[in-house]
């Protein structure tokens, strides 16, 4: 055969790629849409459709059920909270009624045991070391000159630096190492007897947190927190300024808003602490003790 023959095509073009040259799409694309054209296969969409409908009425049945429960729930836990805060109320009334009835008792006793002792030879120096042992034991009520330091929340605020090391509850606070800092200072500077909002601080008394409540001598105290102090005002005073509890308050105070002053005061009053019960230990044995708790 002649390669210079005209009939000859040296570069045939694939079939394949004259397709693609030629038609641009795909003909599967082409037979659905003429399918469609002509209504040989037309989708339904009612199947669709009855799904929606079925799904929309069961979220609104889910919806009335569950509103209609909240709303029956209602009635339920108001009463049951009007129930706890009058057996709140009660409890409180008792306790108080009870201190009522241990301060007369313990005023009786003082009187009686002033007035068998006082008049007796013998009996005047052991109520002058009573007397001693009580003061020192924080179980007498005093009065005088001192200083009184008040630290308050602030209300809250968002954007606190290290707020981790200063919240409860997502509120910047007064903690209890605060109040622990300042009762320490205040007793190093020379104060005779110590008060946090009216609880006397004596022997054994603890000052700590529990939660978002402050608790001195396991009683709850609240803000603004008013530490009294009974002593030499100006030398109470001249010591504390000076101290790191004050340093760390003032620090406080602009870092965090809390609330922080120092006023001196001519007459502060003070209660008595609470009086704990004394236990009695006796040696049986090598290994074993006997008290008024109980016997290992």
């Amino acid at each position: 055969m002649d390669r210079s023959d005209p009939q000859v095509q040296r570069n045939p073009v694939p079939s394949l790629l004259r397709s693609l040259m030629r038609e641009h799409l795909d003909p599967g694309y082409r037979a659905a849409a003429d399918a469609r054209e002509h209504a040989h296969t037309r989708t339904s969409r009612l199947p669709s459709a009855l799904w929606l409908a079925l799904g929309a009425v069961m979220i609104v049945a889910l919806l009335s059920y569950a509103a209609v429960d909240a709303a029956e729930r209602i009635p339920g836990n108001r009463a049951d909270q009007a129930e706890l805060r009058s057996a709140v109320r009660d409890a409180e009334d008792r306790v108080a009624a009870m201190e009522h009835r241990y301060d007369e008792l313990a005023a009786t006793v003082d009187s009686a045991r002033t007035t068998a002792l006082a008049g007796d030879e013998q009996g005047a120096p052991i109520l002058r070391d009573l007397s001693v042992v009580e003061g020192g034991a924080a179980l007498e009520p005093v009065h005088g000159p001192g200083l009184v330091v008040t630290l308050t929340d602030p209300p809250p605020r968002p954007g606190l630096s290290d707020s981790a090391q200063r919240t409860v509850t997502g509120r910047a606070v007064v903690l209890d190492r605060d109040l622990q800092m300042v009762v320490n200072a205040l007793w190093r500077d020379g104060a005779e007897a110590v008060a946090v909002d009216g609880v006397r601080v004596g022997p054994n008394v603890t000052i700590r947190q529990a939660g978002g409540a402050m608790l001195v001598d396991n009683r709850p105290v609240f803000s603004p927190y008013e530490v009294a102090a009974i002593g030499p005002a100006g030398a109470l005073e001249t010591g504390f300024v000076v101290s790191d509890a004050y340093l760390r308050m003032s620090s406080v105070k602009q870092l965090y808003g809390i609330g922080f002053a120092v006023a001196a005061s001519d007459d502060i009053n003070l209660p008595a602490a609470s009086m704990r019960g004394l236990h009695e230990a006796t040696t049986r044995e090598s290994t074993h003790y006997s008290s008024t708790s109980g016997e290992r």
